[in-house]
């Protein structure tokens, strides 16, 4: 296939373009192409900005993964902008070509985040689940979904991902947690007690290749493992592979007065199951926290 790919340069994109650069024509849309190369090698073409396309008539697939990082900074009132710029105007700026061209590609594979869900306390939630929140994080995830899905026709599919905490050592939430915890300061957060829905790169990666593979599936699909553990639970798995004491707990006050309203996204938690993807035959390879962070942790 000839897949346009936003997003490549990112933790997951990148893991996503070594599958796919070898066995499909891709374009990696990137603001530095320069860096880009430098990345992710040469055996794909990278271009600055959207503007030289007038549709997408010669892509057989658009996969959409970029977006500025939604924990990164506190949540300031530009910080949110930025967070909700960088998804609403590129996938809007997707959808239009996608309106404007005459044969355009029959796959549109788009992100998201289970933020969709808000605050469930220990509910679990899949797909099927109605969701009335007003939470920054749903507010975000919604307006993205329903931008993406404008692309939806009889002639191309929509699937959107609701990702979880992607767990790897290149990046996302576990590389800033492993410093801690390989000096024995690790531990729980707040209760302990909120739940985790995280998912292996590995199982990110295979997951998206699956959809872009079958295609039957569109909609929503939670990219989540099927075992979601409490923070307590993570914490302990984490130390233990680790050989490191798990004693020290992060108070809740103490994130809330760093982080402001983004310590709801480490102190709520959800628990998402990933129905959709197991109904529809997709095999995980780590379902279990404590294999998976064995896996990660024997390549760092």
């Amino acid at each position: 296939m000839k897949i346009l790919l936003t997003g490549g340069t990112g933790f997951i994109g990148s893991r996503l373009v070594k599958h796919l650069q070898f066995s499909h024509e891709l374009t990696v849309l990137s603001r530095n192409p320069i860096k880009a190369y430098q990345k992710l090698g040469h055996n794909l073409l990278a271009i600055p900005s959207l503007d030289a396309l007038d549709n997408l008539d010669e892509y057989d697939a658009v996969i959409n993964l970029a977006g500025e990082p939604i924990a990164n900074k506190r949540w300031s009132e530009p910080q949110k902008k930025r967070i909700c710029d960088s998804r609403w105007q590129l996938t809007e700026q997707l959808s239009e070509k996608f309106a404007n061209s005459n044969h355009p590609p029959h796959t549109f594979i788009s992100g998201s985040a289970i933020g969709y869900y808000g605050e469930q306390g220990q509910q679990a939630v899949d797909e099927a689940s109605i969701i009335e929140d007003d939470s920054f994080p749903h507010t975000v995830c919604k307006t993205w979904e329903q931008t993406a899905l404008k692309a939806a026709s009889e002639n191309t599919r929509v699937c959107l991902l609701r990702t979880g905490i992607v767990i790897g050592i290149e990046g996302g939430a576990l590389a800033k947690m492993l410093p801690a915890f390989r000096l024995g300061l690790g531990g729980p957060i707040a209760g302990g007690q909120q739940q985790m829905s995280w998912i292996h790169i590995s199982d990110m990666v295979d997951a998206i290749i699956f959809l872009l593979n079958n295609k039957e599936c569109q909609g929503a699909y939670n990219l989540t493992a099927p075992n979601p553990v409490s923070n307590h639970e993570f914490s302990v798995a984490l130390a233990k592979q680790l050989k490191r004491p798990c004693v020290l707990r992060t108070p809740a006050w103490l994130l809330n007065t760093a982080l402001g309203d983004m310590a709801t996204l480490i102190t709520g938690g959800q628990k998402v199951l990933p129905r959709r993807l197991c109904n529809e035959g997709f095999n995980f390879r780590y379902k279990d926290l404590s294999h998976a962070f064995k896996e990660i942790l024997m390549r760092s």
